[in-house]
């Protein structure tokens, strides 16, 4: 017999007991939900207190909590849970606020740090959310910064990278770079006769910083079925680094090359010297480069002095070595012979580099631009 209680019992409805007994019969609705339907069940139905927590195992204080609540508010309300939290209290003045700091730096408080994380823009806001006149901020967190910022939206830990153009000419030299290879297409097309002065172009540049690298230990072959890649030991030994001088024929697309320990105006000078070799005397070069100091220095043009008519200069305008073809000379060679080299001595970098440029002027590849239409040219 069921154990008397101070409880009121539980008056239910024919349509809520019948809605308890499906619920609590369900498969797929929320465990705690069919649970709290067979506890109202069970004390509609005289079980005490006791009983329903050792048959529903349960504590006796979960009875209590949802028996007390159907007691209350109905069952409906003993059956769903709380809302959870509380309503926002931050002011829209201060997320306001939260966002404009948000557009500053750490090192603008004092702080070490370039650029800010959630959390430390949070712990921020915590120490000034006060003395700023924003209390409602005052006790944010990481998650709440972060909510904030993605509503407006704003990434301050992030960067973008964007160039600004520094160079008030940029227009006009680009139009004079794309002229250039406008004119190299035409004489594709239309090539000079045999025997007559030619005017070539070389799209001249510099990659520097390429480290020669050495292995302690030796790199293991694939083995198929045990490890498919190549094995290599993550230490290396430096031996210092090569700076490859290049100069890429736009027409037929032969490479001429240099690889040195150093880029200064010596080393460019000896390129040119290579370049005045390879070309039939009565031919004009045109150099397509960039502004680098040693490409007008003093000993370059003294040098260039002593050849009148011989070599003519188109400058790209600052920040666009884009616009230079032979950078993707360099990006083939990166993806190429370059990838992942280990040499044992500086010289073996410099010759293996020389091997690569050998190998790709065994089968030479014409390099052309192509978007001459969205830069506000013909082709």
């Amino acid at each position: 017999m069921a154990q008397s209680t101070a409880r009121a019992a539980l008056a239910l409805s024919a349509a809520e007991e019948q809605s308890l007994r499906v619920l609590a019969a369900s498969r797929t609705a929320a465990v705690r939900e069919v649970q709290r339907a067979k506890i109202l069940l069970g004390y509609h139905a005289g079980e005490n207190f006791s009983t329903l927590s050792r048959n529903l195992h349960v504590s006796r204080r979960i009875v209590y909590k949802h028996v007390d609540r159907a007691l209350a508010a109905g069952v409906d309300v003993a059956l769903r849970d709380r809302p959870h939290g509380s309503a926002p209290t931050i002011t829209p003045e201060a997320k306001a606020w939260v966002l404009a700091l948000a557009c500053t730096k750490p090192k603008d408080h004092g702080q070490a740090a370039e650029l800010w994380t959630l959390a430390a823009l949070a712990k921020h806001i915590g120490r000034t959310a006060q003395t700023a006149g924003h209390p409602s901020a005052a006790h944010v967190v990481k998650s709440t910064v972060h909510a904030i910022l993605r509503d407006a939206p704003l990434r301050p830990h992030k960067i973008k990278y964007y160039l600004e153009r520094r160079d008030p000419e940029f227009e006009r030299k680009m139009k004079e770079v794309l002229i250039v290879y406008r004119e190299v297409a035409e004489l594709e097309q239309h090539p000079a006769p045999v025997g007559t002065p030619r005017i070539v172009t070389v799209s001249v540049d510099e990659k520097p910083g390429v480290q020669a690298l050495a292995t302690t230990s030796a790199d293991l072959p694939p083995v198929p079925g045990a490890h498919p890649e190549v094995g290599r030991d993550y230490e290396y030994k430096r031996l210092g680094t090569a700076s490859i001088l290049a100069g890429l024929d736009l027409q037929d697309g032969h490479v001429t090359a240099r690889v040195e320990k150093r880029h200064r105006s010596v080393e460019f000078v000896r390129l040119l010297q290579d370049l005045d070799a390879y070309y039939p005397p009565e031919d004009t070069i045109r150099l397509l480069l960039d502004n680098h100091s040693a490409h007008i220095s003093k000993e370059t043009m003294a040098y260039l002095a002593t050849r009148p008519n011989r070599f003519v200069y188109v400058h790209t305008p600052k920040h666009g070595s884009w616009l230079n073809l032979v950078e993707t000379l360099f990006g083939k060679m990166a993806r190429t012979f370059l990838r992942g080299i280990r040499v044992k001595s500086w010289a073996e970098l410099q010759t293996r580099i020389l091997q690569g440029i050998a190998e790709i002027n065994a089968a030479p590849v014409v390099h052309r631009w192509s978007n001459f239409a969205a830069l506000g040219l013909q082709a």
